[in-house]
């Protein structure tokens, strides 16, 4: 009896840890190839961006790259080589779901439509978005757009939410897509567009950049409430798992925040400037007890 009982219990140890040991596809990619893909950003500063030397950086990244850590400690992992991946707006949810990033490191904002392909960790950010215009002009609001041209970036929610608002009011906007943020500001600058809607951080961040940041500014109240989060397969949960305990742990030992002071509120590549944006109270709030799950 006792002898039936202690192989039975090894058998179920066993079992218990073969189970652990397996992996879903993105885990047993990431184990098969010694490496991790982490997709990036152009010019989404500061989640993801090129620095002067093209160098992959930004504070979503830098996350990023602590849930790598996490991931090569879970498997036991001796060394996991990062690779990086440069993706764009339209293109960025293709490349996690059909493997060619294991993670998304941007500015990419988690909702219902996007979870139908793709899953997120806990939120990063929380933003909203708003409108650049010129600094000379008097538009303050989404109705003063009225017969004039307001770009977005193409595959973005904001671009979404602004031809859904133009809709509903009938405002006759016309709507400009750019293919990434550095050109619709260009736009701006160069009177092609009298107004860019974006995130307000990243709006800002582009001011930041520029040679003459005095001829730009942000106005408007929120568009729409984007919560911002790394992008990850939804086909492998032991994966998620991974990422998920990974950012709650960053968050409760306030490692996170840190990170958040040293990409908003002191000077960053390339032009080693400061986008001078303490933690807004919608993060604030959603980290005191941190989860994927959010209200879109």
């Amino acid at each position: 009896m006792h002898t039936t009982l202690r192989r039975l219990t090894a058998l179920l140890a066993l079992a218990g840890a073969a189970s652990a040991a397996c992996g879903g596809p993105v885990l047993d990619r990431i184990k098969s190839k010694g490496g991790i893909t982490l997709a990036h950003r152009e010019s989404s500063s500061p989640f993801s961006y090129l620095d002067a030397g093209k160098k992959p950086v930004g504070y979503a990244l830098e996350l990023c790259q602590r849930v790598a850590e996490a991931v090569k400690k879970k498997l036991g992992m001796n060394a996991l080589r990062i690779d990086y991946l440069m993706v764009t707006p339209s293109n960025r949810i293709a490349a996690v779901a059909e493997g060619k990033a294991d993670l998304e490191c941007g500015s990419t904002t988690n909702n219902a439509e996007r979870r139908q392909q793709v899953a997120f960790t806990v939120p990063h950010y929380i933003t909203g978005a708003r409108y650049m215009v010129r600094a000379d002009s008097p538009i303050t609001v989404l109705a003063q757009f009225e017969g004039k041209k307001l770009v977005s970036t193409k595959g973005t929610t904001p671009l979404k939410a602004i031809d859904q608002a133009n809709r509903d009011q009938l405002l006759r906007i016309n709507i400009l897509e750019a293919p990434d943020h550095a050109k619709a500001v260009q736009m701006v600058e160069s009177g092609e567009a009298d107004g860019f809607a974006m995130d307000d951080v990243l709006l800002y961040a582009q001011i930041a950049g520029r040679p003459d940041p005095s001829r730009l500014k942000v106005v408007g109240k929120f568009l729409t409430i984007e919560p911002l989060a790394i992008m990850l397969s939804k086909d492998d949960p032991e994966f998620k798992r991974i990422v998920d305990d990974e950012m709650k742990r960053l968050i409760n030992s306030r490692e996170a925040y840190k990170l958040y002071d040293r990409w908003f509120t002191q000077p960053i590549p390339p032009k080693n400037t400061s986008l001078n944006l303490p933690m807004n109270y919608l993060l604030k709030d959603f980290w005191k007890y941190p989860t994927d799950l959010v209200p879109n």
